[in-house]
């Protein structure tokens, strides 16, 4: 094997989990607005951060990436608190709301556009 066909494949791979970034992080933003949007209160930015990535099994077994992205949010317009949204692959998995855990409140989120 030629070092410019390896070079290929691992520019194609880094490329593909980039893609693949980008497409759980547009997913997060968009679960943490309707987060936000359920509990009355204003998302922040309007952006997320990664704040943790690792390799895990979903429902059947098939190993993706799972994903943790931080957000902020206000509920008085004077403070900061701080939101977690955990993916698996592109889907959520749960949404925490300055710890209040909401399992299952954005599973149905499945595409950016309802």
């Amino acid at each position: 094997m030629s070092w410019e066909v390896l070079l290929l494949g691992l520019f194609g791979a880094g490329a593909w989990y980039w893609y693949a970034g980008m497409q759980a992080r547009e997913q997060a933003v968009a679960v943490s607005r309707r987060a936000c949007t359920d509990a009355a209160v204003q998302l922040l930015d309007d952006s997320v951060s990664l704040r943790r990535i690792r390799l895990a099994r979903d429902g059947s077994g098939q190993l993706r990436f799972q994903r943790d992205y931080r957000f902020e949010f206000s509920d008085n317009g004077d403070n900061r608190r701080p939101g977690v949204v955990r993916m698996l692959g592109e889907r959520a998995e749960w949404v925490s709301l300055d710890g209040s855990w909401h399992a299952g409140l954005a599973a149905t989120v499945t595409r950016l556009h309802d």
